[in-house]
């Protein structure tokens, strides 16, 4: 299909709906929804919040949100999971302009008046920038360094950076409201990965999904271990699910974690039967396994010497734990997204 970019919209004071799912996330969402009313955009604008059933004190804390700012409106998304929320606020918007905004993101105050002059340059559809992880504690700043490297997350451009132009898909988005219409907005059985899909049937449909450096999200990482190795699960388990649906829309990289997770697995079973071989006076040839595992050990050792060093000692040991969480869990969890076991994993865990 013949590509259908937009004409440039004459008017610098086009309408914006900012649109933000939250769920359980009270630590995050006051920061959020500050940054967004903090933007130095002049044209109108309202902050749509798709809230969640949540248990921690979010729902009072949007609630007092909407009642100090009328700009702010709080929806109900009984559903709970992202994409709903997403579609419910898009649905629910009054300006042509759709800022997708995530409750641990912080944008910086000309994200809205940059985004949306891309918008009417390029006449594209969609137009993001860079999530740029910064933490707090050292485990947040390693995670946010493995976020940033070739080594963590794979190397897009909105991790790492790069040059303006076109792209399969990007950090969260600033779109056009008839566009997210056009193609019948967000997958609501995908719970995540569901911007990768929702830019594929953008650029299918002639649309285009536009990338510059100059907008960058900060964005706050998780805040434990165990809470890093669910949301890395979860991430890998729905990317697998698209891998198998799309199969040539998705790059090499998406299958290296789990090749790792599967030949260490593999490596570690063969070695322990090694030892067993040794026990009982065979030749323990098996013990060789064991240098699948020792070479992804090293593989950790020198990515920490490389990308922590000057970052503290603190931050450097935490990215020898932060590195393999994410590659063992994001691995782990592409498996069986692959193998079509996503909806039976998703009705026991909600992700």
């Amino acid at each position: 299909m013949p590509e259908q970019h937009h004409e440039a919209t004459p008017s610098p004071l086009v309408g914006v709906s900012y649109v933000m799912p939250v769920l359980n996330d009270a630590s995050h969402v006051r920061q959020a929804v500050e940054s967004i009313l903090a933007q130095d955009y002049s044209g109108p604008v309202e902050v749509l919040i798709a809230l969640g059933p949540s248990i921690d004190g979010t729902s009072e804390l949007v609630a007092d949100l909407a009642e100090r700012d009328a700009r702010v409106r709080v929806l109900d998304n009984e559903v709970g999971s992202t994409p709903a929320g997403l579609n419910i606020g898009i649905r629910a918007a009054v300006h042509p302009v759709v800022v997708r905004v995530d409750s641990h993101s912080m944008l910086p105050a000309d994200y809205t008046r940059i985004a949306v002059d891309v918008l009417e340059r390029t006449g594209a559809d969609n137009v993001g920038g860079i999530m740029d992880a910064q933490g707090v504690t050292p485990f947040q700043q390693a995670v946010a360094l493995a976020y940033t490297t070739k080594v963590g997350l794979g190397g897009s451009s909105f991790h790492v950076g790069g040059v303006a132009g076109p792209v399969d898909t990007v950090y969260l988005g600033v779109f056009r409201r008839e566009a997210l219409l056009r193609v019948g907005l967000f997958d609501e059985r995908i719970k995540r990965g569901q911007d990768w899909e929702l830019n594929r049937r953008l650029r299918a449909s002639g649309g285009l999904v536009w990338f510059t450096p100059e907008l960058a999200v900060t964005y706050r990482p998780r805040a434990t271990l165990e809470r890093l190795a669910r949301q890395m699960f979860s991430t890998g388990l729905w990317r697998g699910e698209l891998a198998r649906s799309f199969p040539g829309a998705s790059g090499i990289r998406y299958f290296v974690p789990p090749v790792m997770v599967v030949g260490v697995f593999v490596g570690l079973v063969l070695g322990l039967i090694g030892i067993v071989q040794a026990a009982v006076g065979a030749t323990p040839w098996l013990l060789l396994g064991f240098a699948i595992p020792a070479v992804y050990l090293l593989f950790v050792i020198v990515a920490t010497l490389v990308y922590a060093r000057g970052h503290g000692a603190r931050t450097a040991l935490w990215f020898l734990v932060v590195l393999p969480c994410i590659h063992v869990f994001w691995g782990a969890g592409f498996v069986p997204g692959y193998l079509s076991l996503t909806s039976n994993i998703a009705q026991h865990t909600g992700r």
